[in-house]
C-alpha cells in the first residue's frame, strides 16, 4: 500500500516530537521541521502529501509559508494547527484550500481523522476489504507457485475458469467460501490459510 508522506511543520520543538512518534506509529513516512524558512526546499526536493503546518511561528508566519507552499505545490494537503483560531486565519485557509483547520490543543482522534480523510481523497488508503482480497490474492498465488502449479492445472483442479482465478489471485474479484474451498482443497491446505496474516 503507498505510504502517505507528511511534512510537520511547527517551531515547538516538543510538538514536533510528539506528532513525529504518533505519525510513524501509525505508519505514516514523516518529516519534522521548526524552521519554517526550510520548508520550500525540502518541498522542490521531496514528494509530500500532506503538509501539518503551525500558523504562530517567528520567521515566517504560517499563513504567507501557506501562500508560498500553494505557489510551489497547489496538489499538497494541508492540516492548520493553530493555538490562536481566529477569522482572519480561518478566512484565509479556506482561500488556500485548506484540509483541517485544527486548534491546539487538539484531539489525537480528530487529527487521526482529519488524515484519513485526506489519505482516502488521494486513494492513498484501501479499505480493509480491499486489502482482505488482495491477501487472500496474494497468498493463492505464493501457495499456487511454490507447488508448480499453472493456473490452467488449477483450473482442472478446482472446476474454476482460468480467468476467475486471475481475477481472485489480482484481487480483481472476490471470491466466494465456495470458490476458496475449492482454491484451498486444490491446494492441499485449510481455508484459513489462504487469509495469510489478515
Amino acid at each position: 500500500m503507498p505510504q502517505l508522506n507528511i511534512l510537520v511543520v511547527d517551531d515547538d520543538r516538543d510538538v514536533c516530537e510528539y506528532l513525529e512518534d504518533f505519525l510513524t506509529s501509525e505508519g505514516y513516512g514523516v518529516r519534522v521541521m521548526s524552521d519554517p524558512t526550510e520548508v520550500l526546499p525540502a518541498l522542490k526536493q521531496e514528494d509530500f502529501h500532506v503538509c501539518v503546518l503551525d500558523l504562530m511561528m517567528p520567521k515566517l508566519n504560517g499563513i504567507d509559508l501557506l501562500g508560498q507552499i500553494r505557489q510551489v505545490d497547489d496538489d499538497i494537503a494541508v492540516i492548520i494547527l493553530t493555538g490562536y483560531p481566529s477569522l482572519e486565519t480561518a478566512t484565509s485557509s479556506i482561500e488556500h484550500n485548506v484540509s483541517a483547520y485544527i486548534r491546539k490543543p487538539f484531539s489525537i482522534n480528530e487529527f487521526r481523522e482529519a488524515l484519513h480523510r485526506i489519505a482516502k481523497q488521494k486513494g492513498l488508503i484501501l479499505r480493509r476489504e480491499d486489502e482482505l482480497h488482495a491477501a487472500i490474492g496474494r497468498c493463492i498465488r505464493e501457495l499456487r507457485k511454490s507447488r508448480g502449479l499453472t493456473l490452467k492445472q488449477m483450473s482442472r483442479r478446482t472446476n474454476l475458469s482460468v480467468s476467475l482465478l486471475s481475477q481472485i489471485e489480482r484481487a480483481e474479484s472476490s471470491a466466494s467460501v465456495s470458490s476458496l474451498f475449492k482454491v484451498a482443497t486444490a491446494l492441499d491446505v485449510k481455508i484459513t490459510d489462504l487469509f495469510g496474516d489478515f
